[in-house]
């Protein structure tokens, strides 16, 4: 008996230390999944069911100088519903026409596949379905509001509409790698991405639950914290000038059939930058902005002649060096240790003066005046090329700036100061030489180049960037003249003649340099044009690029110089103020007369007669202008030749729109009275759809 109790007993035991055994593991389990794998766990749930993600701000708006859009954020919605929220009534009554409305939309799916579709999703109990992964603009969406079951809204109805966002070019590809991009990760070119930080704004963060396919849905409540819209930016951006300056480098890329181009226009006070336009060939072979070549890394090159500018500085400022000084270029060749340089014309131009040489931009002449006056101090021409700002980054607002590429000084042998001399042996970029030209034309005082002007949000300016002066002056007034003097002379009497004008003088330097591949120099030129206008009073300075023209025409002068003047023509026609004001012709009076100027032949002299105004016999002629002749008024023709803009100053408003709007132009104006000025000369080609800005005094 108690041996049986005694095997009870122990059985007992066992049974309550198993069970106590299980009960500890359980406790222990319980423990380590809670305690020391729970963060694990409870991440792997959040994966999986519910997590706070990132809600992306509004993307701030970039203008140009006028407050015109250049890049915005639109919103676009993707249509997704939850088909299980919707009372079996309306869901019944609503059903085929949602179907039917959905087919003619999106046309991809027939009424009964997109009835099915949604069916489906409702009896498998699937709160979020995506309809169509087309993404519609607002007014599509507000449309789909008013469909049946869409109509009840989102808690009754189940419909969503997931906004995405979309960045969006009003000009299209005008000034498309200026502007630039941004990518997922960040990364990108140009505005979007250099001024990323001011435009992303700060994102906010909502609680999202995973549902079946994948996808995210927002679970609305008081978690959600709200983005904070990004900043805008405002650019120095001219759209006009901008779109002449594509459009121009785009025709003589084509024209030349040119590996890639660029142009960039600055405002000679300000520093401002009104256009940079970037061209390269595609492998399809049409051109695009795929690179900024103007500022960045790629664009580094050999100047050649426009260099040329620098040196001479450099000399007029450390010698006593006369523009009227002369120099023997011998027989166009000349020897430098063991290696020539050559001048361009076949037999050298001989003895010159210091002007002449640079005006037929003689490699000869400024290299053997820089190797003999800074032969044995190379330091000091370095120095005054630092002064120039041409060694040094300039610091621009974009980024990706290339840095400029001079030898080190240990490594220069006798030939590098006479070849840097004329531009070969370094590496600048095409801004770098265009903000030391502006430099000259702003009487020496070197600008920092700028494209953005101010951060703001709606109207209040958040930080505005002021133009900023670099060097106050690069040189001596007297050395300003001389040089100023030579790029006028330029286009006068040398290298650039061809572009030549009677309306306005231009001011600059061609530039033809041979491309350096693989340790060797080849047949293949990049040539450029770099200068201001109007010469006299400069309010623009501009450089043009062309590299690896091909055909006859190889030379700066014959591609690139062109391609400057077009541009410089057209901004000259719509700027007013660079324009000399026009004086009517007064003639002597007899007697007083009423203000007669110009207009229709029979309503002027109608009014004469009106008037009593003693005037001579009308002529066979439309448009006239009036000249008081003893005491009388004669009239003479105002022709207005077919094609051609007509001369309508002296009119007013009224006939000079009905003879301008004839022709094809838009007509802008300001001021009231009769027409003192016009910005399309008479007599040039009428442009069918171009503007003309009229005056009135």
């Amino acid at each position: 008996m108690i041996k049986i109790k005694q095997s009870i007993l122990l059985r007992v035991r066992i049974a309550f230390l198993f069970v106590f055994l299980f009960g500890g593991a359980i406790v222990y389990r319980i423990f380590d999944l809670q305690m020391v794998q729970g963060p694990k766990w409870q991440k792997m749930a959040e994966a999986t069911s519910l997590q706070f993600r990132t809600i992306k701000a509004t993307r701030g708006n970039i203008y140009s100088d006028n407050g015109s859009l250049l890049a915005t954020s639109l919103p676009f919605y993707r249509v997704c519903m939850d088909p299980t929220i919707m009372k079996d009534e309306v869901y019944r009554q609503g059903i085929d026409s949602l179907a039917l409305e959905l087919s003619r939309f999106f046309g991809d799916r027939s009424k009964a596949e997109y009835k099915q579709k949604i069916n489906d999703a409702r009896q498998a109990k699937r709160k979020y379905l995506i309809l169509n992964r087309l993404q519609i603009g607002y007014q599509d969406k507000k449309r789909m509001e008013s469909w049946p079951i869409f109509r009840e809204g989102r808690f009754r109805g189940g419909v969503i509409f997931e906004k995405v966002e979309k960045r969006f070019k009003p000009f299209s590809n005008l000034a498309n790698r200026t502007i630039g991009y941004i990518n997922e990760s960040e990364s990108g070119a140009g505005l979007e991405f250099s001024f990323n930080d001011n435009l992303r704004g700060k994102h906010g963060e909502a609680l999202f639950r995973r549902v079946a396919g994948g996808s995210w849905q927002q679970v609305f409540g008081d978690t959600e914290k709200r983005p904070e819209e990004g900043y805008d930016i405002v650019t120095t951006l001219d759209v006009n000038i901008q779109d002449v300056s594509e459009s121009s480098l785009l025709r003589h890329l084509q024209h030349h059939n040119a590996d890639r181009g660029c142009v960039v226009v600055m405002e000679v006070a300000t520093g401002h930058i009104k256009a940079m336009a970037n061209l390269s060939r595609t492998s399809s072979g049409y051109y695009a902005e795929s690179y900024n070549l103007a500022v960045g890394q790629q664009g580094l090159r050999e100047p050649g002649s426009t260099f040329k500018l620098a040196s001479m500085i450099a000399l007029f400022e450390d010698s006593n060096l006369k523009l009227a000084d002369t120099i023997d270029t011998g027989n166009g060749q000349h020897r430098f240790y063991n290696n020539w340089i050559r001048d361009h014309k076949p037999g050298g131009y001989g003895k010159i003066t210091v002007q002449e040489a640079f005006e037929k931009s003689s490699n000869i002449a400024v290299a053997r005046m820089v190797d003999t006056h800074f032969g044995l101090k190379p330091d000091k021409f370095m120095d005054y090329i630092r002064k120039f700002g041409l060694a040094d980054p300039l610091g621009f607002q974009l980024k990706g700036e290339g840095l400029p590429n001079f030898p080190p000084r240990q490594k220069w042998s006798g030939i590098t100061l006479p070849w840097m001399a004329y531009g070969y042996g370094f590496e600048i970029t095409p801004l770098q030489t265009l903000a030391f030209y502006n430099a000259v034309a702003n009487g020496g005082k070197l600008m920092r180049p700028m494209l953005v002007s101010a951060i703001r949000r709606a109207d209040r300016v958040e930080q505005e960037f002021a133009p900023e002066v670099l060097e106050q002056k690069i040189c001596s007034t007297q050395t300003l003249e001389s040089v100023r003097r030579m790029l006028e002379g330029v286009v006068e009497r040398g290298t650039a003649t061809n572009i030549k004008n009677a309306h306005y003088a231009i001011a600059g330097k061609t530039g033809t340099a041979q491309t350096l591949v693989e340790g060797r120099y080849v047949k293949k030129y990049y040539t450029s044009f770099a200068g201001y206008f109007p010469a006299d009073r400069p309010k623009y300075s501009a450089i043009v690029v062309i590299d690896n023209p091909k055909g006859y025409s190889q030379y700066g002068s014959d591609v690139a110089a062109p391609v400057f003047k077009e541009i410089a023509d057209k901004i000259y026609a719509r700027d007013l103020e660079m324009h000399p004001p026009y004086a009517a012709p007064v003639a002597e009076k007899k007697g007083d007369f009423p203000v007669v100027q110009a207009g229709y032949m029979p309503e002027l002299y109608e009014i004469c007669k009106l008037l009593g105004v003693k005037q001579r016999t009308p002529i066979a002629e439309d448009w006239v202008k009036a000249q008081v002749d003893s005491a009388s008024i004669d009239w003479t023709p105002r022709a207005s030749t077919v094609g051609r803009v007509p001369d309508v100053r002296g009119m007013t408003l009224r006939d000079a729109l009905y003879l301008l709007e004839n022709k094809g132009l838009k007509v802008q104006y300001t001021g009231r009275g009769r027409v003192q000025q016009q910005s399309q000369l008479p007599g040039d080609r009428a442009i069918k759809g171009s503007y003309i800005n009229l005056k009135l005094g």
